[in-house]
């Protein structure tokens, strides 16, 4: 993780609008993702980091998260990243067990989307 991407979540906690097991559970996620390969920088993961700490902090806080239609064109690009919608489903199944909060299928395809453009960094 580089010191941008550090600081993106050091502002998260510090803020006060966020819990810090949220910045906590995506810190590990992001530090597993390094671990496996990935480059994870600001540049590389940062929309990927405030998405996921905003989405758990709403879901903790009780509010709610905008369910929509996925459209043909987000599953089409799935359908080519099994892998990364299977990390994204056992982020959310960890972000339940670890923190109570169960991610809405479209928030999980997004989810997905930024883990198959991260993928693509590594292997690109």
């Amino acid at each position: 993780m580089d010191d941008q991407l550090a600081l993106r979540l050091q502002l998260f906690r510090e803020g006060g609008h966020v819990r810090p097991e949220v910045v906590d559970f995506v810190t590990a996620e992001l530090s597993a993702l390094a671990a496996e390969g990935a480059q994870v920088t600001e540049e590389t993961a940062g929309m990927l980091t405030s998405h996921l700490v905003m989405a758990l902090t709403r879901l903790l806080d009780g509010e709610p998260i905008e369910k929509f239609q996925t459209d043909e064109q987000i599953i089409a690009e799935l359908a080519d990243h099994p892998a990364a919608v299977e990390r994204a489903r056992r982020v959310a199944a960890r972000a339940e067990a670890e923190l109570g909060a169960t991610l809405p299928r479209s928030e999980i395809n997004f989810l997905a989307l930024h883990l198959a453009v991260l993928a693509q960094r590594i292997s690109g």
